[in-house]
């Protein structure tokens, strides 16, 4: 029997960073511009650089950790350069805070320039994250550190819609709605990708993203289908050729991956068919891996066969 039950979670294991760090690289500008409009209109796009990743060593915890996305630009007026810190946070961490600010405290150690540190909570229920951490004695306060942060369970999706930013369109599928709204949220991001036209590259990518938080269930589908045929023909029409193509590029994938897999598994036994031919002739092992690439564990699985 197929489930049709609501998806909670995308059941796949999901590269969230990957996902959020390709939506935000692509779309940068309009990211500043939809949640930070204030920092959007001082900051000057036409000087605009994407950093290599920067990869700490977290001393406490002895593991390695990655700075996931950094933007040097500039401000408009001045000379000075900024980097800005984005941070995809797609699991509960204590002390966020406190990382943010070691984060924080080795990039300026490096570049010596101002930054300006962002957070993207992404958790699929909501918090109240801390947004500072305080460093004071009775008789002395030390520092203050903020950073900007986004909680997008928060964002009510119906606040987006008259947005023509495709991020907006894209994060639609990790702001909050109710169960029961899940079919009418995927109606208005693709009335949204209609509108916005974007190239067809752009536009598999913010599908992409959508559909790997938000994945309908088979009835949740039939509504959608149901809800399409209410619409115009014409903007109906659009947004079918927009999940159409979608879905295509995901079965051509698949097809792909599953003629490269037939032909690795025929190379395969065909290496362990030469393998048997050798070891019948009494050759040597250790020529027989170097010929075929097997390691002598296989070889000598494949002599027992023999036997």
């Amino acid at each position: 029997m197929e489930d049709d039950s609501y998806p909670d979670e995308p059941k796949e294991r999901v590269d969230h960073d990957r996902l959020f760090k390709e939506l935000i690289r692509t779309f940068f500008e309009e990211f500043m511009l939809l949640f930070f409009p204030k920092a959007y209109e001082s900051i000057d796009f036409k000087h605009t650089a994407f950093l290599s990743e920067e990869v700490y060593t977290d001393i406490v915890q002895g593991e390695k950790r990655r700075v996931d996305l950094l933007v040097e630009t500039r401000l408009k007026g001045e000379q000075a350069l900024i980097i800005i810190h984005v941070e995809p946070q797609s699991y509960v961490q204590p002390d966020f805070q406190d990382r943010m600010f070691v984060y924080f405290s080795r990039l300026y150690e490096k570049y010596r320039r101002k930054i300006l540190p962002i957070a993207i909570f992404s958790y699929d229920k909501n918090r109240d994250e801390q947004d500072t951490l305080d460093i004071s004695f009775p008789f002395f306060d030390v520092m203050k550190f903020q950073y900007l942060k986004i909680e997008l369970k928060k964002q009510n999706w119906r606040d987006y819609l008259k947005q023509d930013n495709p991020v907006a369109a894209a994060l639609l599928s990790k702001m909050g709605y109710a169960k029961d709204e899940r079919v009418k949220v995927k109606v208005e991001f693709l009335r949204m990708l209609v509108r916005l036209e974007q190239d067809p590259a752009r536009t598999q990518l913010l599908t992409g993203f959508f559909e790997t938080y938000l994945k309908l269930s088979r009835q949740e589908e039939q509504q959608f289908e149901q809800e399409l045929n209410k619409l115009k023909p014409e903007e109906a029409k659009q947004m079918m050729e927009i999940t159409t193509s979608w879905h295509k590029k995901g079965r051509a994938e698949g097809r792909a991956e599953g003629r490269a897999e037939g032909l690795a598994e025929g190379k395969a036994e065909a290496k362990a068919e030469t393998a048997k031919n050798m070891l019948m002739m009494g050759m040597d092992k250790e020529l027989i891996a170097k010929v075929t690439g097997l390691t002598k564990e296989h070889i000598e699985k494949l002599q027992k066969e023999l036997h």
